[in-house]
């Protein structure tokens, strides 16, 4: 991967270059499945974890739980869940804004003084497309995009799952810069774009 390509995973709508990764361990915990499918999201999380080197918890100590996944059917199902619109500034006029757009995911992200995250929440409508994603990728896929705060067409030219033999994988491109971006030389959030190529040197 070419640092030109490095740079666009991190890119926001507006131009600037913005990277934060975890600054402490991922304590999840998912609303609206099964026993058996909140076992595979755990196992996903687990793994794209190991794979970054970083740690997962029970608890977090300030938060209790700071990576929360949410299913649901309707996107209004949101404002009934108490105190949520504490976690997440502006869910009431958000919502709205969702819906019209037809939207089936959504993440939001909070952050540490130092700019890394510390807590992380995904929004999942399982409607239409979604609701015919097989529950092993959909586990992955929301693993790799909580682990980094990726930009917002990160993934429109390279969707970070690929299959191998009917399974869904991680692409390794997308892993190798996982890994590099947890490396403990490189900085927990950065707005210099420079740190691309320092990600690709390591990319390799």
């Amino acid at each position: 991967m070419n640092p030109d390509q490095m740079t666009r995973l991190f890119t926001r709508p507006d131009g600037r270059y913005v990277f934060a990764r975890w600054g402490r361990p991922l304590a999840p915990v998912v609303f609206g499945v099964d026993d058996a499918t909140l076992a595979t999201v755990k196992g996903a999380i687990e793994a794209v974890v190991s794979l970054a080197g970083h740690k997962m918890a029970e608890t977090d100590p300030e938060l209790g739980a700071n990576l929360m996944i949410f299913f649901f059917r309707d996107w209004d199902e949101l404002l009934a869940v108490p105190d949520l619109d504490r976690l997440v500034e502006g869910l009431e006029a958000l919502v709205p804004k969702l819906k019209a757009q037809d939207a089936n995911q959504y993440r939001a992200f909070r952050f540490d003084a130092q700019g890394a995250i510390k807590a992380a929440f995904a929004f999942i409508r399982m409607d239409g497309p979604m609701a015919e994603v097989p529950a092993e990728d959909l586990a992955l896929l929301q693993a790799v995009q909580v682990i980094l705060l990726w930009g917002d067409d990160a993934f429109r030219d390279l969707p970070p799952l690929a299959r191998a033999k009917g399974v869904a994988v991680l692409r390794p491109e997308i892993a190798a810069v996982i890994r590099a971006a947890y490396d403990p030389v490189m900085p927990g959030a950065t707005q210099d774009p420079s740190h691309a190529l320092r990600l690709a040197a390591r990319v390799g």
